[in-house]
């Protein structure tokens, strides 16, 4: 006899759902032109400047906001997830080639054109690395450049975590200028201001034109030593991109100096809007879409994150579960695995996929996350309500000459019915938060409002994501009660209430 799971038909499901929905999150078919960006203000309006640029010049275009640092975004690159995004010379030099010494703009086109990537000449500015402290700190210690931190070792430097880890960032720079900190720890860009103005730490890294230098009155300590290269704004583009899409973003090259920068980050960080900020640099003035517009866009796309991984959660979770609810190895394995899977933070297990092939970064991959995700309380509900079936039930189902897949269909499955709905519901309430992360490769959502609020350090924008998840995450169990009251008998529901 086959087992019980050969008669689930889940994979017709699975092909027609992502059929149906797979346009509306991006997964697979003809796409406009994908542009992507880091999480920092700047790279937000450089990414908005090149999609209104695209759409001017007739060349569809869509911009995935804040999809983290630079090593992510030059995987999607290359893995075509994206086709476009916004870096700096000195980062494609040291970080991504890693070529020693001093490069040519032509040198650089020759390296990466071997990854299949071109670059356009620089928009005008560099945008160089910086060591930052509060004013009334530096002057009172009497430290004006990055070499006289020496005599400080006590200093508490909170620096970016792509910094710690980059060539060109905080060991190489250490060891230039024979840095002997003591306290040195890992912080959010953005909220790294908020630490240097409550005094939380001394020093912070910076990018010279940023906005909040000049708003909070920060020092920028000098490189004495030249230590950081040139950082020339530049477009990188997949070398397959549509002609018309490349030559209009070769006519950006030029049009930005550093003030004129510095006044669109001023812009959008009071604006609390990079769209406006971006539209500025074409003398447009525009408020961008409406709140209420953007949080149905952002809470429709959540959705279809969350309903994918979960109808994915149950067609395979609830199989599962009925072979785990039997003795033996494949029980333990099964279990032991998805909850092994269940252990890996969130945000750990959707970095580990995104190198996986055919997923990268994309809205798949956060799918696939989600779905992993979910498969414990499934599985484990499944198994224990199976499990939890009285001895003679069971053997009045087989006297009354069920055959065992009938007594699965009929008799079990129905009596395990209110638990295993019980685990989809807990699956469903827990994805709801976890697809926020979903964002941070620029799969949209809710985290999207949630990842541009901390950027810009602005509580506002992140309850316009934080509210409607929580709302939605109790709209979703309001339902499956209703669910459980429509779908479980009244006596199986008092039997549970009683055992209770």
């Amino acid at each position: 006899m086959k087992p019980p799971w050969r008669q689930w038909t889940w994979i017709p499901v699975i092909f027609v759902s992502q059929l149906l929905v797979g346009p509306a999150l991006g997964i697979g078919f003809t796409r406009p032109v994908v542009i992507g960006s880091k999480k920092f203000t700047e790279s937000y309006i450089l990414g908005e400047i090149a999609r209104i640029q695209l759409e001017r010049a007739g060349v569809p275009a869509t911009h995935r906001p804040g999809m983290g640092g630079t090593i992510i975004l030059w995987q999607a690159l290359k893995a075509g997830a994206i086709d476009v995004y916004p870096d700096y010379t000195g980062t494609i030099q040291e970080e991504i080639l890693r070529i020693p010494g001093k490069t040519t703009a032509a040198q650089l086109r020759t390296a990466l054109a071997r990854f299949g990537v071109g670059m356009t000449a620089d928009l005008g500015f560099n945008n160089t690395y910086a060591l930052v402290m509060r004013r009334d700190r530096a002057q009172s210690l009497g430290i004006r450049r990055i070499s006289d931190l020496r005599g400080y070792p006590d200093l508490r430097f909170g620096l970016t975590h792509e910094f710690l880890k980059r060539q060109d960032g905080w060991e190489p720079l250490r060891r230039a200028y024979g840095l002997s900190a003591r306290d040195v720890r890992g912080i959010d860009h953005t909220l790294g201001y908020v630490a240097l103005q409550t005094g939380a730490i001394d020093v912070k890294d910076a990018y010279s034109t940023d906005a909040k230098i000049a708003e909070y009155d920060l020092v920028v300590l000098e490189d004495d030593r030249r230590f950081f290269p040139a950082y020339r704004a530049v477009f990188l583009y997949r070398l397959d991109l549509d002609a018309r899409a490349v030559a209009a973003l070769r006519r950006l090259a030029g049009t930005l100096d550093e003030a004129r920068m510095m006044r669109l980050n001023a812009e959008a960080e009071q604006s609390k809007d990079y769209t406006r900020a971006a539209a500025l640099y074409f003398g447009v003035e525009t408020r961008g879409e409406a709140i209420h517009r953007k949080i149905v866009r952002w809470t429709l796309q959540h959705l279809l994150l969350v309903g994918l991984s979960l109808l994915w959660a149950v067609a395979v979770g609830v199989p599962l579960g009925i072979w785990a609810s039997r003795p033996g190895i494949p029980s333990q394995l099964i279990l032991g695995i998805t909850g092994m899977i269940y252990t890996i933070p969130s945000l750990a297990l959707l970095a580990l996929l995104v190198p996986v092939p055919f997923l990268g970064i994309r809205p798949t991959t956060a799918v696939v996350a989600l779905f992993l995700y979910s498969l414990l309380p499934i599985v484990r509900n499944t198994a224990t309500g199976l499990q939890n079936i009285p001895a003679a039930l069971r053997d009045a189902a087989a006297a009354l000459g069920l055959e065992p897949g009938a007594q699965l269909r009929k008799v079990f499955l129905p009596m395990a019915a209110r638990t295993i709905l019980a685990g989809i519901k807990t699956s469903a309430v827990i994805n709801v938060g976890t697809a926020t992360l979903a964002a941070l490769i620029g799969a949209g959502g809710l985290g999207e409002p949630i990842i541009s609020g901390l950027n810009l350090n602005d509580h506002g924008t992140i309850l316009q994501g934080a509210i409607p998840a929580a709302l939605l995450a109790l709209a979703v169990q309001a339902l499956f009660e209703g669910l459980d009251r429509r779908l479980i008998p009244r006596g199986l529901r008092l039997e549970a209430a009683r055992r209770t």
